[in-house]
């Protein structure tokens, strides 16, 4: 079968059904925030799946698949430390969308899950179209692409952790975090998020069809801006944290670590 079939239909089994199994697990617990968890290692799943299946060279599989892992498993581990430690406490957005989509919650969340299932096999296709790539060679604009992307993992993960210190503190509760990267960005981690898939698309450019895995960044950068990431998070920001969040809004860069401006 084509690699280009059967990699995104394995893909796509394998993760529908853990999001059918984890949305029976949201059902019980009343938290449907458990998805960020498993929408995470799904990318573990893959990294897998395209290991074994895809036929192109080896080296460049192991390269891509480790990338992928590692970041699945980075991100993941984080998301369950978080989520986990409050299982019994729904994050805010998710009580905004159960509030907004009752009384037909349940169904809607079904339909929800099954969409990140989707999104992961979507987002997968850089990794798709590196792995069927047969060429001996391991490009400059490979080995930058991936040195980029190992960078953005680690960027994410040192603005998660600064985040997650600061919020360990009990006397910051009602607090916006300024510490570290959040100082020069209201959401560091989402500009690493997007720059790992920015440096996968550039990975991606050395193969055959490279330039299809441009959606995945496009679709990452909407999301970000316009849907879940940015709007979302600053919307409950200031529900909580009111005229606070409000002045870091005004001296903080929205996106982009930046120095701070000067507010009168």
């Amino acid at each position: 079968m084509n690699p280009f079939i059967l990699l995104p239909l394995v893909s796509f089994i394998s993760v529908s059904i853990i999001m059918v199994v984890v949305w029976i697990w949201a059902q019980r617990i009343k938290n449907a925030g458990v998805v960020d968890i498993f929408w995470s290692f799904n990318f573990l799943v893959i990294a897998i799946i395209v290991y074994f299946l895809a036929d192109g060279n080896i080296i460049r599989k192991v390269l891509v698949c480790s990338l992928a892992a590692l970041w699945s498993l980075r991100l993941g581990i984080y998301l369950l430390k978080r989520v986990g430690a409050h299982l019994n406490e729904e994050e805010g957005r998710y009580k905004q969308l159960r509030s907004e989509w009752s009384p037909n919650e349940n169904v809607k969340f079904f339909i929800f899950f099954q969409m990140q299932a989707v999104s992961n096999v979507f987002l997968a296709i850089p990794y798709f179209i590196i792995a069927a790539n047969t060429s001996e060679e391991i490009s400059d604009l490979e080995i930058i692409g991936a040195s980029l992307c190992l960078l953005s993992i680690i960027g994410e993960g040192i603005s998660d952790r600064q985040l997650q210190q600061f919020k360990k503190d009990i006397s910051n509760k009602g607090k916006v975090c300024e510490y570290g990267l959040w100082n020069y960005s209201r959401h560091p981690n989402y500009f690493f998020q997007l720059m790992i898939w920015v440096s996968i698309l550039i990975f991606a450019l050395a193969s055959p069809y490279g330039a299809i895995a441009v959606v995945c960044p496009l679709a990452i950068g909407y999301l970000i801006f316009k849907v879940t990431g940015i709007p979302m998070t600053e919307e409950q920001a200031i529900r909580t944290k009111g005229e606070l969040y409000k002045k870091y809004q005004l001296s903080t860069s929205a996106f982009v670590p930046w120095f701070k401006k000067k507010i009168n």
